[in-house]
């Protein structure tokens, strides 16, 4: 028996451990098995293999019960999942449904997860900017929140290593708030954006660019691309399905079969984790808890690293969860800072309008992305009543009208006419909000869920320094869109609007150069269980403006080597 125990253990014991298949989890995986060492892998939820697990990738419109709306009884059930933008009939099956995974909102809190092996990524909008040191250097300029560890010039060579292998589409724009990448051949912008992209060269002098966005798609694929197997972006549109020729980046297209051509990976679904081991004796962690998401038996797998990617809030419960006579009150955890300071993007308001040139001309064919307007509120210096400042998107439409005045005759005839209307452009503001200590999740005391572990408590909410932001927005776009001859413009805010529909969560687990007020080093190691490493949003110590996925990606490959590193000189 007892050698049979032995080889059990043995069975269990790799040499790093990646929590979380998402867009970091995938990544870690594949840097950590590229450097030689046996990976496990763990996510809560099922399988999804590329191209075969998408179901509906290459379904027609009236082949959906509900052409591709989300029916009223899923509405019904999931309030919340239902919320999010990419939740339509064709993706409903890759989002958590609320009854299964239930969580405590203290404050109105729209959570949206995606449980299967790729995560988030399958889904996500696939916005890829690159931070600048401005953006680094906000916590330590304006006093609010510590100062980052690292700065721009840490993170730019990991930056390209990503890029390269993800593929990213843009255009070498050189702006020094936004630096250039290793880009591919970037989206056409519409007449109409490229009008207001000149007409905010000739009357803000260069201060306010307007850009193409910067995307993960392979708009024309290198070599490294085709030996992945992915193919060029079709521009269907239809990204939240999962793509079957991977022309957008996933961990199911990339990352992960990547790790698997190692030959050192396992991967292991349907694997809730409970906790972290800490071992008191060796003063560092062995390994995870993990609870069969079926049969609910727990079981105990060992590693010398322990890489922690479970999205931002719940990388913050592991750890909460990760109780121990040592941390009492959660995993490195002694200056109880843990689950504190969550921070995120406000998306809550957005601004239309129309412009009645251009009638000549409209879109062709369909394009999986937009133009951008960078961050250019208190980038250099604080210049405003309020802290931080907005990015945002802008896109364009050329939309048809139908007169349905008519009776008989004549109203057939109108239908079977639709005329062009004016261009209508549309941006939606991507605000930083300021991590503070009353934005925070701890575990619920008494409340768990399917496999007994703590429901997770949030309590995050807008403050006065958002809507002054908000108010900022509208009136400078106002402003911008008048100069450049829009007419009819409109402002939309929704104050009723939850926090989390961004899905764009920040912190709780903040890097930092002082152990007393952060949790990790600038290596994303704990500051008190150096071979615990978390490099997905939770790490974050602000959020700045920009889609936050990439700096994810670049935090997380450089996390990687250096563990590797660490791990051969014996130091963790």
């Amino acid at each position: 028996m007892a050698l049979l125990n032995i080889d059990s253990i043995k069975a269990r014991t790799f040499e790093a451990i990646v929590i979380g298949s998402g867009i970091s989890g995938g990544w870690a995986a594949k840097e950590l098995t590229g450097k030689g060492l046996r990976t496990l892998v763990l996510e809560r939820g099922r399988d999804v293999r590329h191209v075969t697990d998408y179901p509906t990738t290459m379904m027609q419109p009236w082949e959906f019960a509900h052409l591709g709306q989300l029916s009223k009884e899923y509405r019904d059930a999931n309030p919340v999942a239902s919320r999010c933008y990419a939740n339509r009939e064709d993706a409903s099956h890759f989002f958590v449904k609320d009854a299964e995974h239930p969580y405590v909102q203290e404050k109105p809190f729209d959570w949206i997860r995606g449980y299967q092996v790729g995560g988030k990524s399958l889904m996500w909008a696939r916005g890829t900017q690159r931070w600048s040191q401005y953006d680094f250097d906000g916590p330590a300029r304006d006093g609010f929140a510590v100062e980052w560890p690292i700065g721009y010039a840490d993170l730019a060579p990991w930056y390209s290593h990503v890029e390269k292998f993800a593929g990213i589409s843009g255009n070498k724009d050189g702006l020094a708030a936004l630096p250039d990448g290793e880009f591919l051949p970037p989206h056409e912008q519409s007449c109409v954006e490229k009008h207001f992209t000149d007409q905010m060269a000739l009357h803000y002098n260069g201060t306010r660019p307007v850009i193409i966005g910067r995307c993960a798609h392979l708009t024309k694929p290198k070599p490294i691309h085709l030996a992945q197997g992915r193919g060029q972006c079709q521009n269907r549109s239809l990204c939240q399905r999962g793509c079957p020729y991977g022309g957008y980046f996933s961990s199911n297209s990339s990352t992960l079969p990547w790790a698997a051509k190692t030959g050192k990976l396992t991967l292991r679904p349907d694997s809730v984790v409970h906790s972290i081991i800490f071992d008191e004796t060796k003063n560092k962690a062995t390994g995870v808890r993990v609870i069969d998401a079926h049969t609910k038996q727990m079981t105990e797998y060992y590693a010398r690293i322990v890489f922690v990617n479970a999205a931002t809030l719940n990388s913050n419960l592991i750890l909460l969860n990760s109780r121990s006579h040592r941390f009492p009150n959660g995993l490195g955890n002694d200056n109880g800072l843990l689950g504190k300071y969550i921070a995120f993007h406000n998306f809550r308001t957005t601004i239309s309008a129309e412009h009645e040139g251009f009638r000549d001309t409209t879109t062709d064919g369909i394009r999986p992305n937009g133009s951008y307007i960078p961050r250019f509120r208190n980038v250099v210096k604080q210049e405003t009543d309020f802290l931080r400042g907005y990015a945002a998107g802008f896109g364009s439409y050329r939309p048809t009208e139908t007169d349905t005045s008519g009776l008989g005759e004549d109203l057939k005839n109108s239908l079977m006419q639709p005329k062009w209307g004016n261009w209508r452009v549309n941006s939606h503001m991507m605000g930083e909000t300021i991590p503070k200590e009353t934005n925070l999740v701890t575990l619920d005391p008494t409340l768990t869920d399917a496999w007994g572990i703590p429901q997770l408590k949030i309590s995050v909410a807008y403050d006065d320094n958002d809507e002054k932001m908000i108010r900022d927005f509208h009136e400078q776009m106002t402003e911008m869109l008048t100069v450049s001859g829009f007419k009819n413009i409109r402002t939309n805010d929704k104050p009723d609007k939850a926090p989390g529909l961004d899905i764009h969560e920040m912190g709780g687990v903040r890097m930092g150069k002082d152990p007393k007020t952060s949790l990790l080093n600038k290596w994303n190691q704990l500051h008190q269980c150096k071979n615990v490493f978390v490099t997905d949003g939770a790490c974050m110590t602000s959020t700045s403006t920009q889609n936050p996925s990439l700096t994810f990606m670049a935090i997380t490959a450089r996390a990687a080597n250096h563990a590797v590193n660490e791990l051969k000189r014996g130091a963790v």
